[in-house]
């Protein structure tokens, strides 16, 4: 069947499982003793937990596919204050989460050294940009744009720096508009921010590509023509994005231009699969679980996070909340690997379960 349900059922359970496998690689019980799948690259290189963050950037732009229809009568000013009231909401929510809990030491957490740039605010300067190419540039023009994109900024980290983790060009733009205390400090103290402004460039072309994917969906139908399509692009996606890496290689926290070649074509493919399924194909009662991920995607992710920093800020016995629960009940009982991950998948489990109770509800929160 070809239903717009349907359709919808492909994305939130590509969304969801994106989201269940996001919580789990941000919450190990112990880093250090995480499997490496569920590890990003320390610099060059790929793992799945690298490809997380795109993935969760494609899906932003399929389900972009389908919402924008409804702008296409209304006029430019209209338009505007939607995309940028919600680019301003998940960009402060962004912000508030580095920020939160809000109080130190019997103060307020001082705002001078908090973090501006991140995972949300990434999200939401894609969706700004993205959502602007589309609707005033031609098919045309945004593929030309994807394009110039990815090889400006492979030229600008050339001629503005290096490809290492200290000399390159993202890190000195943050460091000259924002300053050192307001970047990401997690690379052995570097001030580095993976979620850069500059780096932003080349990820709102994960953005593109999912929109592209959902509107050839759409206008091809769900069939095996348009699998083996799907399928033969990610693979050139896929090989160019390879070849790039002899150059430029696959860079995570820099984001590098093969990287998003890469990612785009495994998210395609996996979309490509994911349409057999679910839409042309009985797929079962397993997709439920994802589901419920992906129809509260945004607070899930949130709650998640809080909850992580929550655990991390409250002390016991001697330690925080976060590591005595990983090390007393997890890591203790299943040993350090396992137990690492029982601890991420206790946090995933119990971020699905109120998102489960939202959902008999009938609640969804957007934004």
């Amino acid at each position: 069947m070809n239903t717009l349900k349907n359709r919808y059922l492909s994305l939130d359970v590509f969304r969801g499982m994106d989201v269940a496998l996001m919580i789990i690689v941000n919450s190990p019980g112990n880093g250090d003793t995480s499997f490496g799948i569920l590890k990003h690259a320390v610099w060059n290189g790929f793992t799945l937990t690298d490809l997380v963050f795109p993935t969760f950037l494609f899906v932003v732009g399929n389900a972009m596919s389908f919402s924008m229809k409804k702008y296409d009568n209304v006029s430019s000013g209209t338009f505007l204050k939607k995309v940028f009231k919600r680019f301003a909401i998940i960009f402060l929510l962004g912000f508030l989460m580095y920020w939160f809990p809000f109080f130190d030491n019997g103060g307020l957490k001082p705002i001078g050294e908090t973090r501006i740039f991140g995972v949300l605010q990434r999200i939401a300067l894609c969706y700004l940009f993205a959502s602007l190419l589309l609707r005033y540039f031609k098919t045309k023009s945004v593929l030309i744009f994807s394009a110039l994109a990815l090889v400006a900024y492979h030229i600008i980290l050339i001629v503005f720096g290096d490809l290492s983790l200290t000399g390159n060009a993202v890190l000195k733009l943050d460091k000259f508009l924002i300053g050192a205390d307001h970047m990401y400090h997690g690379n052995g103290g570097v001030a580095f921010d993976p979620e850069g402004l500059l780096s932003t460039l080349p990820a709102i072309v994960n953005v593109i590509a999912g929109y592209f994917t959902g509107k050839f969906i759409q206008k091809n139908g769900q069939n095996f023509e348009t699998i083996a399509k799907l399928i033969m692009a990610a693979g050139l996606l896929i090989i160019v994005g390879f070849a790039w890496d002899l150059i430029f290689p696959f860079n995570k926290k820099l984001w590098s231009s093969s990287f998003v070649l890469l990612t785009s074509g495994i998210d395609i493919f996996i979309i490509a699969i994911l349409i057999y399924l679910l839409d042309m194909s009985k797929p079962g009662k397993w997709t439920y679980f994802f589901e419920v991920f992906g129809r509260n995607t945004l607070f899930i992710y949130l709650l998640s996070e809080l909850f992580i920093i929550s655990l991390a800020e409250i002390t016991m016995k001697g330690t925080t909340a976060y590591n005595w629960i990983a090390d007393t009940i997890f890591i203790a009982t299943a040993g350090d690997y396992f137990g690492s991950l029982l601890f991420a998948l206790w946090i995933m489990f119990t971020c699905w379960f109120i998102g489960y109770i939202m959902d008999k509800r009938g609640i969804y929160i957007k934004v």
